[in-house]
């Protein structure tokens, strides 16, 4: 199998290859495997490469590679090191769930992708391994925290890779790489076994795909509470994989094309948006502006994100400093986290219960509009991502807070559906010419409504494909 025929297929497709006896698992995991020999040592994406790892060979996706972040998972034997130098060395005793059931369904576990440290960052660029290129534009960030899985599968490595959203970090980096990238519902896809949630639920496991129908098959396959789990969501609603080819009917969508922090998105996203809302009312829908009532001020709702990350962020480094019997220092974290670290430890456990009370009403206010309206849709990101070394630029002249409020003020559209657990997806639907640079376009739905969210997007991709792009570092153009 040459790489322009590997690198032509979604996870699907090739599943499909295999399934028909067309192409052997053993020639596909060759392929994936010359695809990262060929463009990693330019992109930076993936930071270790795995053999001999089992699978289910009756699953539907049997022999498909998968990538997994290097953060918020387990694979039994595997290196795990979340992208820091606290953690360096550190080894998982066992599975995830999400890892038994992405091998349940056939999955080839391939190995990891580059993390910001500790997720904390909406750039990948950690200083324990090095920063990850966009494929676009290699003097551009790849947005984060999933940045290696967004560049390993845009840039051909993979068909689909293994994410994490905690504030944006599956939405973020399918913008900045022109991906498909799904948020599911809080509680849809298990975190356990070793906890039952991760940021104080703020956080979910999903993929950055290719194809929307990627997205759902393998959403499809994953979801499920397990023993122990704090939800049981509600899966009598409409399949997935069957929604992304169904009518969505004529939805009512808002549209809030500015951020709530009273900044401006840039033309070039402004611009995105006018043609999506374009698209839509083609297809359709009923698109109007709009400017939902979150209930907080844009500073309350940072600080209560503050107090999430940071208390969270102080019991997970003091837990991997004992585990790892290493001190907590400028030797061992970078000052972004550093800093969270010290503010965990300075709040009071009343700051975080007034949070979980600020984010009850977030939730609530937002489960108001989705009373009123089917989808908000909102630019992914104000603007392109920034140049490497931007970003991470002065953290160490700032404190916990100073740090969340620099992410929020580059990302203050993604954070609202982490904060209601509702689902959320960006769709590459913009470009910008002068950095030559994908533009995502992100919906948000009510808790439970994949489906309808799935449905429109496939809709979008019939009539807006994107599929057929290529970025300047693609695997499929190279020499196998």
């Amino acid at each position: 199998m040459n790489l322009s025929d590997y690198t032509s297929f979604d996870a699907i497709g090739l599943a499909e290859l295999i399934n028909k006896k067309e192409v052997s698992p053993a020639e596909v995991s060759s392929a994936a495997m010359r695809a990262y020999q060929a463009v990693n040592p330019d992109v930076h994406a993936v930071i270790e490469c795995w053999e001999g790892e089992k699978y289910n060979q009756a699953g539907p996706m049997a022999g498909v590679p998968m990538l997994v972040k290097d953060l918020g998972i387990s694979v039994a034997g595997r290196l795990n090191e979340l992208g820091s130098r606290l953690a360096a060395g550190m080894v998982s005793p066992h599975d995830s769930h999400l890892t038994v059931k992405m091998r349940q369904a056939g999955l080839v576990l391939m190995g990891r992708t580059t993390t910001p440290e500790l997720a904390a960052s909406i750039t990948t660029e950690p200083l324990f391994n090095g920063g990850t290129r966009n494929p676009w534009n290699s003097d551009f960030s790849a947005g984060g925290s999933s940045g290696g899985s967004a560049v390993a599968v845009v840039s051909g490595i993979v068909p689909a890779a293994h994410a994490t959203d905690g504030g944006g970090s599956i939405r973020i980096p399918a913008s900045a790489n022109g991906l498909f990238g799904l948020k599911s519902s809080r509680g849809r896809i298990s975190m356990g076994p070793d906890v039952d949630e991760i940021w104080s639920g703020l956080a979910v496991h999903g993929f950055v795909t290719r194809s929307v129908r990627d997205s759902a098959a393998l959403l499809e396959a994953v979801q499920g509470n397990m023993p122990g789990d704090p939800f049981n969501i509600d899966r009598s609603t409409p399949g997935l994989v069957t929604s992304v080819e169904s009518d969505p009917g004529n939805l009512k969508i808002g549209v809030l094309t500015h951020p709530l922090n009273g900044k401006r998105s840039t033309p070039e996203v402004v611009s995105a948006v006018e043609q999506t809302v374009k698209l839509l009312l083609a297809l359709g829908h009923q698109v109007e502006e709009v400017m939902p009532d979150i209930g907080l001020s844009w500073d309350a709702f940072v600080e209560m994100n503050a107090c999430f990350w940071a208390a969270n962020s102080a019991g997970w480094i003091d837990a991997l400093a004992s585990m790892n019997n290493k001190p907590i220092n400028t030797e061992t974290l970078e000052p972004s986290n550093l800093a969270l670290w010290k503010l965990g430890h300075e709040l009071k456990a009343t700051e975080l219960v007034g949070a979980m009370h600020m984010r009850n009403t977030v939730t609530r206010k937002m489960g108001a509009f989705f009373g009123e309206y089917d989808m908000l849709l909102t630019p992914t990101l104000p603007d392109v991502p920034a140049k490497l070394g931007a970003f991470n630029r002065g953290q160490d002249k700032m404190d916990g807070r100073d740090w969340l409020h620099h992410v929020f003020s580059q990302t203050p559209f993604t954070a609202l559906a982490n904060v209601c657990g509702t689902p959320a997806m960006s769709i590459p639907l913009g470009f910008c010419e002068s950095n030559h640079l994908p533009i995502g376009m992100q919906f948000f739905a009510g808790y439970n409504c994949e489906h309808a969210l799935l449905s429109l997007a496939g809709q979008i991709e019939r009539a807006h494909p994107w599929r057929g792009r290529r970025p300047e570092i693609w695997a499929g153009a190279l020499p196998n």
